[in-house]
């Protein structure tokens, strides 16, 4: 079956690896679990050779630098995980025939063995983070690729010439596009603050989740400068690989900790893709698509069914990590049958750490909402949670916000309201600001600030 697809959209933050991150590798738990799942995809697609395009692996202004070499090696001991090491075969034979695919379609291609670049059979962290995920333990023989600052259309057609090597050879291959999006989401990100940032990553989100590869190519260069992205000339090779294919588009998972925008997705054809759809195992060791909760959700729901069966407030965990031991203002929202339930948080946090936070605000929500009854036990089976831990408020114009980003803050004298972002049926700044108005009982008329903030949902 060497016409089915199999593309996965990583990302490559080295802090993530948990022998990197160590507890800090807890706040990006979400995509940790989107590319276990995305691994377990690849395991059920049995590839016999991985090809990966890094942004980080040697870059050539004018020509893609392509690894033509039997062996490939690496580790992140740079990163202070001399442990996670990679000594993976290569695939030469791939590589000519991509090659050989590029220069008959006029590509610029370089074989990394006459570059000068970087020593030939060199891993970088763009290759090593996703494979500590996806394959850490170096089963499939890969083909590194270097993105280059030629126009995204060459990125494109790239993206083809590679699909055409694969078919000429009759090699099964899975394509992994490494890559992170805007590192400018907060004022203390590493690459400097944009108010764009958010809007460059929540289109990438709305392209990808609909497959459309070519309105990456669209994006208003302006905004792809101001995002101070990675990955978009990978996303956009991987849509050339794929175009014309059966294959459909699923965004796994979506997070910003530390400034940086961080997006997993996979792009598959039918058969894969039901894998997903139909809560099938995807392979040995795979996470179930009903897969585990967030520790945050756990916590908020172990809260919730102690004290509606038990009348009972439980400690928090023993041994505090990860995203819980934080300080953070909270909201938990609780839903059943898609209906509200209840929702109540704190803006700031008003506890020593995110644990606490949860458990005070889950128990409001279940009990203290003023909008509905307090919850009752039959009602807990079906309950849905998700928790939204806010980022710090900036102050912010109506020309700053949008709706599917940022929450948003009205206040004025001792009045305060807030609206939670992506809420649905709220599309536009104007309706989100009129309703966190009506919540604080501020007129229109009246003057009052405003602030917007992110949040991190687990759902």
């Amino acid at each position: 079956m060497t016409d089915e697809i199999l593309g996965i959209v990583a990302p490559h933050p080295p802090i993530m690896v948990p022998e990197v991150g160590g507890e800090r590798a807890g706040v990006t738990a979400d995509s940790a679990r989107a590319l276990a799942d995305a691994a377990a995809l690849l395991e059920s697609f049995e590839p016999e050779t991985l090809v990966v395009m890094s942004p980080h692996a040697p870059v050539a202004r004018g020509t893609f630098v392509i690894e033509d070499g039997p062996l490939v090696e690496g580790d992140l001991a740079q990163f202070g995980a001399p442990g996670v090491a990679f000594r993976v075969k290569g695939d030469p034979h791939l590589a000519g025939a991509i090659m050989q695919q590029a220069a008959a379609a006029s590509i610029p291609v370089t074989p990394r063995s006459e570059s000068p670049l970087l020593e030939p059979g060199t891993l970088d962290h763009g290759e090593m983070v996703p494979l500590s995920f996806l394959d850490r333990a170096g089963r499939y023989p890969v083909v590194v690729l270097s993105l280059s600052f030629l126009p995204l259309s060459a990125h494109r057609e790239f993206g083809r010439a590679i699909r055409a090597a694969v078919r000429e050879t009759g090699r099964r291959v899975a394509f992994v596009a490494s890559g992170d999006c805007s590192h400018r989401l907060t004022r203390d990100a590493p690459a400097g603050y944009s108010p764009h940032a958010a809007e460059f990553d929540a289109e990438l989100v709305r392209l990808l989740s609909r497959g459309d590869f070519d309105g990456l190519e669209q994006l208003d260069p302006a905004l792809v400068e101001a995002a101070g992205e990675c990955g978009l000339r990978s996303f956009v090779t991987l849509g050339g690989y794929v175009a014309g294919s059966d294959a459909r588009a699923r965004v796994l998972a979506y997070e910003g900790p530390w400034g940086v925008g961080y997006l997993t997705a996979v792009v598959a054809s039918p058969r894969l893709m039901a894998m997903l759809d139909h809560d099938c195992d995807v392979g040995e060791g795979a996470s179930d698509a009903a897969a585990p909760e967030s520790p945050p959700v756990t916590l908020a729901r172990t809260t919730i069914q102690t004290y509606v069966r038990e009348r009972r407030v439980i400690a928090p965990p023993g041994e505090i990590e990860g995203v819980l031991a934080a300080r953070s203002g909270a909201f938990v929202s609780l839903h059943r049958g898609g209906d509200l339930r209840g929702c109540i948080g704190t803006i700031e946090p008003t506890c020593a750490t995110l644990a606490e936070e949860i458990i005070h605000n889950a128990i409001q929500a279940a009990t203290a909402d003023p909008r509905f009854d307090a919850l009752a036990p039959d009602e807990l089976g079906d309950l849905e949670i998700s928790v939204d831990v806010l980022h710090p408020a900036e102050p912010a114009r109506m020309t700053d916000l949008d709706p599917r980003t940022y929450g948003v803050i009205v206040s004025t004298d001792w009045r305060r309201g807030l609206l939670l972002p992506d809420l649905e049926g709220v599309d536009t700044a104007d309706e989100q600001v009129a309703i966190a108005l009506a919540k604080a009982g501020i007129s229109p008329g009246e003057h009052y600030r405003l602030e917007r903030f992110r949040v991190e949902r687990y759902h």
